[in-house]
This record gives C-alpha cells, structure tokens and sequence, in this order.
C-alpha cells in the first residue's frame, strides 16, 4: 500500500500520511529507549513484535467496544490508523507498585494497590513528561471535565481487558500507559485509544516466576529483549513457537 510523506518520527515508530484522507501509516522502528531517550539501542525484531502485539490488543479492545485508532496491519512493520488529536497526556494505570511510583512513594515493588490507581503525565519529553493532576489538565485546557471522566472510563476499560488476557497466560499486569485521541465526525467527538499498546508501554511479569518480559529488560540490563517480546507473544499465540522474528529493510 502506497504511503505518503513522513509527518512526524518519535522514539519508537515514524508516521507517514496515509493512502486516504485522514488516516495514518504508523511504522515500528527496533530503537528502544530508556530514561528519557538517555539510554538508546537498536534491538532486531521489536518493531515487528510490537506491531503484531498492538494489532492484537487493539482488535481485542474493539471486540469488547472500546474505540480505537486502529483500522488494520499492512504488513509485518506497518499498520493503518485513523488519524486523531492526540491529548497531550500520557495515562498511566498501576496495578502494582513499580518504576516511579515505588520511587516517589517508598513502595516495595511488586506490592499490590489497594484499586488500581489513574495517573497522567503531561506529554513533554523536553520536560521529562511530568505527572499532572486534573487540575492542571483544566487550568490548562488540556481535557474537559467530560473528557477526563470518558478517559478514567476507557482506561478502566483497557485495564481490565488487558489484566484479564494476561492473566490468563501466566502474566501479571503491574501496570500499562496508554495515549487517548480525538476523533470528529463532523460536529460529533469521540475518544479513542491511540499510539499502541505493546510490552514498550507495559510492565508485565510472569506469575510464577517474577521474571520480567516488558522494557525493563533493556532498562535494567536483565537480558535480550526481543526474547522478552517474543515470549509474550508465544503465550498470546500472536506468533506460532516456531516463527522467526524477521527483520525487513524499510525502503524510503
């Protein structure tokens, strides 16, 4: 399928104008970052795991009626998204206490939370993407009230969804980030579940064992983290246990 001009490149995918008025080509780079793009890598075979493993999440959500952006995979690197206004927040929910949260609050890891607890980042890398509170997304105009109160819902939402898959091939949920868009048709808005939803944006540990199979691994120097990834996706049956991870040229 052909694409358009790239229009934006982070950390982890690079976008490019779709085939169609308003929708999106989203690519999956094998760049990992950690602490702030301070540590970098390039890690063979992530950007197609992460790809195969957001596509597998973001069906499952639409299966259960939560809205996303995803619209289908092209290919082993690429899928098609409808384009939205990206809330400049990041929306993190814990199930576990772990990374910033056992910091700031002196919470072993691992300690389960009494419910599972909502936060927001504002989304400013320059910035280190600080926590907000809902006062700050009102003063600041970021959401509305009604957004907010849609963005706890479909959060909850997602938290469930996922905690539940996971659990049921032996891994636990400690805690995920998602990134919500604005959809218009016409007048009309609606929220959905943007970016992607991937062991990038997860922390998830084996039941049994505690072993860690999100990006921790890279964060934490714990070991190769496509084999990590590509666990997760073996338990999923994402991908049969005996496919290669390939890793395909992006032509310009």
């Amino acid at each position: 399928m052909a694409r358009g001009k790239k229009i934006y490149e982070g950390k982890a995918k690079v976008l490019y104008e779709g085939p169609e008025p308003g929708t999106i080509v989203q690519y999956f780079k094998d760049d990992a970052t950690a602490f702030n793009a301070e540590k970098k890598d390039v890690i063979d075979g992530k950007g197609v795991l992460n790809n195969r493993l957001s596509e597998y999440f973001m069906v499952g959500l639409s299966q259960i009626g939560v809205p996303t952006h995803f619209l289908k995979r092209l290919n082993m690197r690429e899928q098609l998204v409808r384009n939205c206004e990206i809330i400049p927040l990041e929306v993190i929910v814990r199930n576990y206490a772990a990374g910033s949260m056992s910091k700031r609050l002196g919470i072993e890891e691992g300690t389960q939370l009494p419910r599972p607890i909502v936060e927001y980042c504002y989304k400013d890398d320059s910035l280190g993407d600080p926590l907000v509170t809902e006062e700050h997304i009102a003063a600041f105009g970021w959401a509305s009230q009604q957004d907010m109160d849609d963005i706890l819902s479909l959060a909850l939402r997602v938290n469930d969804f996922l905690a539940g898959v996971m659990y049921g091939v032996g891994i636990k949920l400690i805690d995920f980030k998602i990134e919500i868009g604005r959809v218009y048709d016409g007048d009309f808005q609606r929220l959905v579940v943007a970016d992607e939803i991937s062991p990038d944006s997860c922390r998830l540990w084996d039941i049994e064992s505690g072993k860690k199979l999100d990006k921790d691994v890279f964060r934490q120097d714990l070991g190769n983290l496509t084999d990590a990834y590509t666990e997760v996706a073996h338990r999923l049956g994402v991908l049969p246990k005996s496919a290669p991870v390939s890793k395909p040229t992006l032509i310009n």
